[in-house]
């Protein structure tokens, strides 16, 4: 077996499923980050050791999105939305609040993962959602004689 793989890795499928079951068992799903990853977009002010616990309940979060690549959603810390992105690579990983079941990563597993398209990492801000349109602030009644 070469050095290099593009087998894909199975951190993210296992990040979906674990979260899904921790939703469907009513229970609370934590996210464990490696902070001084690259590309991570957290707050840091809640940063300890070097890593994030986050809380992503779909009653905690809103736009959630987990691709294969990033985990990207927001969230209220102190009051103020902000819009975190999480590399799949810094996932360290996923349990219950609760019980702490879950799963936990091998560090290693993207060590020597080559993307078989060969094509660059996405930056963050390329898998954004478009924003809406703004609409042009015209009454939306007449006054009809």
């Amino acid at each position: 077996m070469s050095e290099t793989t593009s087998i894909t890795p199975t951190r993210p499928y296992m990040v979906r499923a674990l979260y899904e079951w921790i939703e469907d068992n009513a229970l609370t799903p934590y996210l464990m980050v490696d902070a001084t990853a690259d590309n991570v977009q957290i707050p840091t002010e809640h940063v300890q050791d070097g890593r994030i616990i986050l809380n992503i309940a779909s009653r905690a979060t809103g736009n959630m999105i987990m691709g294969n690549e990033y985990i990207n959603f927001s969230a209220r810390f102190g009051g103020v939305s902000q819009e975190i992105w999480v590399p799949i690579t810094a996932v360290l990983g996923i349990y219950a609040k609760e019980n702490q079941q879950g799963m936990f990563f091998d560090p290693n597993e993207y060590k020597n993962y080559e993307p078989a398209d060969d094509s660059a990492p996405m930056s963050n801000k390329s898998t954004a959602p478009a924003p809406k349109p703004k609409r042009d602030n015209k009454a939306g009644l007449k006054v009809l004689k």
